[in-house]
């Protein structure tokens, strides 16, 4: 039969009868070597115990080396309000304070941050009540899906504390840090000076 003949009389189904066929046959020879290497496993002697002072109570734990900050406060602490996005330091919805300063939980190993202070946007209520970012950011509608909001209210706390009173390009570059991909920018800045005003007590 023809090249030409082969062509025309190859189906659709008969292509897939034939790469099926094929798929079988590798599938019974078994795991490749790189199939077959065991996971990765990190033995109970290899964990380190840490002690993690969070929101002014202290946690101890053991945690594996590489796991990250990020990872303890929402998979062993339950602390959820920091968020999970792009887990490479680029878009700061993960963003805590370690010792008052913004820092990325994604870009910070749980080990690093034992002996220091922790605060996580939970951190920042006193019991139900909002602290006064998050108050700020709820009244001018600083946020749209929401998901970056935490760390949003991080970076500004962050830098209220360093900068009580500052002006609204120290306001810009402050939150620079923080991504927000429905574009509430506008309303961020003004929720930021909002919140300047109402941690000095002026209520503006």
């Amino acid at each position: 039969m023809s090249d030409d003949n082969v062509t025309r009389h190859l189906t659709r189904r008969g292509f897939l009868t034939t790469v099926g066929v094929g798929a079988a046959g590798v599938a019974a020879l078994g795991p490749t070597p790189a199939e077959a290497a065991p996971p990765a496993v990190t033995e109970e002697g290899d964990m380190l115990r840490v002690v993690l002072k969070v929101n002014g109570r202290e946690h101890r734990l053991l945690v594996e080396p590489r796991w990250t900050l990020l990872f303890v406060l929402r998979e062993r602490l339950g602390l959820t309000g920091s968020k999970a996005g792009c887990e490479r330091g680029e878009c700061g919805a993960c963003t805590v304070l370690v010792d008052g300063v913004p820092r990325y939980a994604c870009m910070t190993l749980a080990a690093e941050a034992q002996g220091h202070e922790i605060t996580t946007v939970e951190g920042l209520m006193d019991g139900e009540q909002l602290g006064p970012v998050q108050k700020a950011f709820a009244e001018h509608d600083a946020f749209q899906c929401g998901y970056c909001t935490p760390g949003q209210i991080m970076a500004a706390e962050g830098l209220l504390r360093a900068t009580p009173a500052p002006g609204r390009e120290e306001v810009r570059l402050g939150m620079s840090g923080n991504i927000c991909r429905c574009g509430a920018y506008a309303h961020i800045v003004q929720a930021v000076e909002k919140a300047a005003g109402l941690r000095q007590g002026g209520g503006r």
